[in-house]
């Protein structure tokens, strides 16, 4: 029988690291904000962020090493959005953020080399197939922005409503890999419960169990959607 590989313990993220994040947060002291971030954030961030791009093969991306030092900067830009509140512990935060910023670096890229070639093509098209080619991207954008927004906005509503606590953690880990909706399209199942996973700290049957349970409430709303009968204001 095959052994498993022990997991590799955590030490450079640890809960020193979290509270550092949350005094951090908590205090306007421009000298304790500095040694905090000098002497805890900081370094944390910087073996993560190096993780992440060797983990999850994001070194393909070009000009990596720029990339890199500005996902470090960007992530002190948002450090107020964490919430040790919502459930969810501040490495398992920042690491799925990281990876979706990572993401959307990658999407962007292909979607630029994408541009460039389709403008080869249009170059070689009449004024008018341009104008259709046009107009036809623009209607499917705004009503794929329409749909993210308006899913966000129906999942907002489920606040008011008396969900359990794992339901709970559930639905505030939908809302941050909804965040960008830019970025949904490229999510693929297993990513999606790896990520929910690290959000809510529970384990993949529990997501699934309580994924379920709101699933009956997205398919009123897609129904809704689908009819043209949902309020998408």
């Amino acid at each position: 029988m095959r052994k498993r590989r022990p997991r590799t313990k955590n030490h450079y993220f640890t809960k020193d690291h979290e509270n550092a994040i949350i005094a951090y947060n908590n205090t306007d002291c421009l000298n304790e904000r500095t040694q905090l971030y000098v002497e805890f954030i900081q370094p944390a961030f910087s073996e993560m962020v190096d993780k992440i791009i060797y983990t999850y093969k994001f070194t393909n991306l070009p000009n990596i090493d720029p990339l890199k030092e500005e996902c470090k900067v960007w992530l002190t830009t948002v450090l107020d959005k964490y919430n040790p509140d919502k459930g969810s512990k501040a490495f398992s935060y920042f690491s799925v953020i990281t990876k979706h910023w990572f993401i959307h670096k990658i999407k962007k890229n292909s979607s630029k080399t994408k541009k460039e070639i389709s403008y080869e093509n249009m170059i070689q098209e009449s004024n008018h197939e341009k104008l259709i080619v046009n107009k036809n991207y623009y209607i499917e954008q705004r009503e794929q922005q329409e749909f993210w927004y308006s899913l966000m906005s129906e999942i907002n509503r489920w606040d008011g409503l008396n969900l359990k606590d794992n339901e709970k953690k559930v639905v505030e880990a939908i809302k941050i890999l909804l965040n960008s909706a830019e970025d949904i399209e490229i999510f693929n199942k297993k990513a999606v419960y790896l990520y929910l996973r690290e959000l809510t700290g529970l384990n993949t049957k529990q997501v699934v169990n309580n994924l379920n349970k709101l699933r009956d409430k997205y398919r009123i709303f897609k129904t809704k959607w689908d009819r043209g009968d949902y309020d998408r204001l």
